[in-house]
């Protein structure tokens, strides 16, 4: 199969997954929250970030690499955590790890992960980032983050944006359950998606499997997930006491207000992740872009982004206006689950070129040098 001509960008590879996982699974990946209107503003402000094109700039000698907490990365994307990961595409958390190992870019692996850090440290080769959802109990707490450390993780990223669980109105109406389980609804919707099914019938039903051993310690109804019933809300003095207890990097994702990132440096965080769930979580949340900007000139901090992004161009975008790393989270899935395995190497591929394509139109090449450059239009906002 020729993939680049089958599979030439995100979008295909999107079309693709879709006709491959059934409808709770693609609600699963692809849903928003309320009448999802925050991913439209995500997509907006970032098509409204122009360029202007450059000409007689000699010969492309491009250049992605690039250098965050202290690691040399060989292209400035990487995969961002989703939760129940394996529940898109089998065993998504390893591949998807070995996946970007190989190709030089930082892989972060979800608390409810549908697989634990312990099985999937080793195919990060010691550059795994690990994401919290904070647990209430110090102890879990504090054997969660030896469990990731002793795995190869080497950087903490902790979610600061998830006070509650967000409705999701259309994965609601999926009829998708937590834990999983396989109703006469949704057992239909798997036999129309063989592919997905097959797959699915040689890895099990997926489970939150680095909570099951905490599973004892679990409060509130059995309806909700076990990620919610042992989560906390976390707070100003969480966060402190979460930073002395990781001797790495920390970074923390979910950051939206330019006020909040001079004290989140003050506190010893060395990165901000500057992200609006994809629109997953607050429907009224403004485009995570226009908060770049703002937040970039507010702090020193690297900053990662995410949202939207849906090539090389976004992502430039993204850099342009601030970004060290832009991260992806749908697509990687959209990858894995249009063609399986060699998905995430497809795509990394689809980016790399992409973005050196862009490069080669405005006469730069490194995607950092695109700062400072004139933007015919910025995102929305003031």
């Amino acid at each position: 199969m020729d993939l680049d001509a089958r599979f030439p960008s995100l979008p295909h590879l999107r079309a693709r997954a879709r006709q491959r996982l059934p409808r709770f699974v693609w609600d699963y990946l692809d849903s928003g929250t309320g009448a999802e209107t925050a991913r439209h503003r995500i997509r907006a402000a970032l098509d409204a970030v122009l360029f202007q094109p450059a000409i007689l700039t000699g010969e492309p000698a491009p250049d992605l690499s690039t250098e965050v907490l202290g690691t040399r990365w060989s292209a400035p994307f990487g995969v961002a955590p989703v939760g129940m990961s394996g529940l898109i595409w089998p065993d998504a958390e390893r591949l998807l790890a070995s996946a970007a190992a190989d190709a030089g870019i930082p892989y972060t692996l979800s608390t409810v992960a549908a697989a634990t850090p312990e099985q999937v440290g080793p195919a990060t080769q010691g550059k795994g980032w690990f994401q919290l959802y904070c647990p209430r109990d110090p102890a879990i707490r504090a054997d969660m983050l030896a469990r990731a450390r002793d795995s190869g993780f080497s950087t903490l990223v902790l979610t600061a944006d998830l006070p509650a669980a967000s409705r999701r109105e259309r994965l609601l109406a999926s009829g998708l359950t937590q834990p999983p389980r396989l109703t006469p609804r949704l057992a239909l919707q798997c036999a129309l998606r063989p592919a997905w099914s097959l797959a699915r019938l040689r890895h099990g039903m997926p489970s939150m499997k680095t909570l099951e051993a905490y599973a004892d310690n679990a409060t509130g109804g059995a309806t909700a997930h076990i990620g919610y019933r042992l989560r906390v809300s976390p707070d100003w003095t969480y966060l402190e006491e979460t930073r002395a207890l990781w001797d790495g990097p920390l970074i923390v994702k979910g950051v939206l207000r330019a006020e909040d990132a001079p004290r989140l440096e003050a506190a010893g965080i060395d990165a901000l992740w500057v992200s609006g769930h994809a629109g997953r979580q607050f429907d009224g949340a403004p485009a995570p872009l226009d908060s770049l900007r703002r937040i970039r000139a507010a702090c020193t901090l690297p900053l990662i982004y995410d949202s939207g992004i849906e090539g090389g161009l976004d992502i430039l975008r993204a850099i342009a206006l601030g970004a060290d790393l832009v991260m992806l989270g749908r697509g990687w899935h959209d990858a894995l689950a249009a063609l399986g395995a060699p998905g995430a190497a497809h795509l990394a591929k689809i980016l790399r070129a992409d973005l050196c394509a862009n490069l080669a139109q405005l006469g730069a090449n490194r995607p950092v040098d695109l700062r400072g450059t004139e933007i015919l239009a910025r995102a929305s906002g003031p």
